[in-house]
């Protein structure tokens, strides 16, 4: 197991990048300056960026997308796609309900969780990576009720104000229950891992966030190495990985 480190003066051109876990929101304004800044320089350079899950601390419908903290985001990645950096986002746990008509604002597409990519000549599969922690029962439990089709169409049917006095209530209720579980049941659980690498006959390489732990995995399974690489969160400093022909590598902003 080896902890990521940062890296200075990382050249991006013909790069693909990924990140997660951003959590922007109205409230911690200097993330979403520090993200926006990272739009304009470092991803221009890219060829493609892969948002793998809560990229907002919670998105309570499309309709909500001519908000003032929105506009400036959506903006910045119009400007990142028309200057031909392809934009790719995949669900989070907050941010499960961002839809078309957020993607097409923004000029992203959407994936489906988890979803398989030829990088560089190496099979990958990304994923947002809560599905993967299995250990937390109550969680997947939740997340069962919360991505079924009726209960989201039950939900947006309700005023915008009142879906976000619900979710407000659900984060309080969440962060509560996350002071009483152990690290260990917070993490991914490495029989789900196996079983996900295993489905797509063993990749070179699985990218994933939602546990805010950085490190680069080496996995021995079944005669084959794999490289499981997870994203860190942007609660204390940005960071992204990104990819070449020579690799992939970690760099915080």
């Amino acid at each position: 197991m080896k902890k990521l480190g940062d890296n200075a003066n990382v050249s991006l051109i013909d790069a693909t990048v990924f990140i997660s876990d951003l959590h922007l929101c109205a409230s911690r304004p200097h993330i979403t300056t520090t993200f926006l800044q990272f739009l304009k320089n470092w991803a221009l350079q890219a060829k493609a960026l892969y948002i793998l899950g809560d990229l907002f601390e919670y998105w309570a419908g499309d309709d909500d997308i001519d908000d003032d903290h929105f506009q400036p985001i959506i903006d910045a990645f119009n400007a990142l796609s028309n200057a031909g950096v392809s934009i790719y986002f995949m669900h989070g746990n907050r941010d499960f309900l961002v839809a078309d008509a957020f993607c097409k604002a923004a000029s992203i597409t959407l994936l489906p969780d988890p979803t398989l990519i030829d990088l560089y000549g190496k099979r990958t599969i990304l994923s947002h990576g809560d599905d993967l922690c299995t250990d937390d029962v109550a969680y997947q439990e939740f997340r069962r009720q919360v991505r079924d089709k009726k209960w989201q169409s039950d939900f947006l049917s309700k005023p915008l104000h009142l879906r976000k006095q619900q979710i407000e209530a659900i984060r309080l209720r969440s962060e509560q229950e996350k002071s009483q579980k152990s690290a260990q049941i917070m993490d991914v659980n490495q029989t789900a891992v196996n079983a996900l690498l295993a489905t797509h006959d063993y990749p070179e390489l699985l990218i994933h966030g939602h546990t805010h732990r950085p490190y680069q995995h080496q996995i021995q399974l079944n005669g084959h190495t794999i490289t499981r690489w997870v994203l860190g969160d942007w609660y204390e400093q940005g960071s992204y990985l990104f990819c070449n022909q020579d690799g992939c590598k970690s760099v915080g902003l």
